[in-house]
């Protein structure tokens, strides 16, 4: 996993955090967002329906919210299983890769490089 979060992690942060009723300064410290970011996405996901605002002091989850929060989950699954699975497929072709070389080959291919090495250094 990458170490930013992208926009739809962090929408699902704050619907997470707003399926209990929540004030702004709960939802800016527990998603981790500063006030701008705060202010920012909890205007997007009330303008989307996806969030309701209680006389602007507490924020809940509507019905739409739970509905995305539920297809985030099955989608952020869905990704961390192909990212395993291109995981697999790349070790998989590393081992293919190394059984095209035979030993003496590889010897060979190394002894070149540290000949070549050496040149560079005694050149220099």
């Amino acid at each position: 996993m990458s170490k930013y979060r992208n926009r739809l992690e962090i929408i699902a942060s704050i619907l997470t955090i707003t399926s209990k009723k929540a004030k702004k300064t709960q939802i800016m410290y527990q998603a981790n967002l500063s006030y701008k970011l705060l202010c920012q996405y909890l205007g997007e996901v009330i303008d989307a329906g996806l969030v309701s605002s209680e006389n602007g002091l507490f924020y809940l989850l509507t019905d739409k919210g739970k509905e995305f929060l539920n297809r985030h989950g099955k989608y952020a699954h869905r990704c961390r299983s192909l990212k395993e699975h291109l995981n697999h497929i790349s070790n998989e072709k590393a081992v293919l890769e190394r059984m095209c070389y035979s030993s003496d080959r590889v010897a060979r291919n190394l002894n070149r490089m540290h000949g070549k090495e050496h040149i560079r250094k005694v050149t220099r």
